[in-house]
């Protein structure tokens, strides 16, 4: 998939605001520092569609991207950051969980986990909650440039063996680096083929 066009339309804490055209979506949601930003701009090409900042939890709203006019990228705030005051994590989660339950283009939801660390329980408890309520969703491994290829390999091996705990067969998944681009045609490659697949069968 080739990104001609990625345009910001708007942010709002409440789904029933959300842009109303019935056209794919694709949202983007992980643990705070995940890299879930500089991911989104290296997708789409551009330095700063998507807020980057040193300082965890900057997303707080639900942020959508129209992207070549057939598709949205819905950037989600992220979760489980310790300094984010407790009833703001109760309200990210009460809207958050009002998105997913209702938002009916969501296609698919891209869990982000940073490759470096091994499974943790607000992640696995998320995709549960995904599981539960039937909503498809992959996984996106950021960050791989910082370990080596065996230490890499040895981390998802490690990572997809406790998610077998739960998952069989296992969520479909990819390895990425904003730093490097890595992974950045496979995974708009998956996009793509949805969308065509999508198309096709409404035709």
């Amino acid at each position: 998939m080739k990104i001609k066009s990625a345009e910001f339309v708007m942010s709002n804490s409440n789904v029933i605001n959300a842009p109303k055209e019935r056209i794919p979506e694709y949202a983007f949601i992980g643990r705070s520092n995940v890299g879930k930003s500089s991911l989104i701009n290296m997708l789409m090409e551009r330095k700063d569609l998507a807020k980057t900042s040193g300082k965890p939890g900057k997303t707080q709203l639900i942020n959508h991207f129209k992207i070549n006019d057939e598709w949205f990228l819905v950037d989600l705030p992220g979760y489980g950051y310790a300094q984010t005051s407790k009833k703001k994590r109760t309200i990210f989660q009460y809207f958050i969980e009002n998105y997913f339950k209702e938002r009916e283009q969501l296609v698919c939801t891209f869990v982000l986990i940073d490759s470096r660390h091994n499974p943790q329980k607000i992640d696995l408890e998320f995709m549960q909650f995904l599981g539960e309520n039937q909503l498809p969703f992959c996984i996106v491994f950021t960050k791989s440039d910082k370990l080596s290829a065996n230490q890499l390999e040895k981390q998802l091996t490690s990572y997809k063996k406790e998610l077998l705990n739960f998952w069989e067969p296992l969520p479909t998944s990819f390895i990425t680096s904003s730093e490097t681009g890595f992974g950045r045609k496979e995974f708009l490659d998956f996009i793509d083929n949805i969308n065509k697949n999508m198309e096709k069968d409404s035709n």
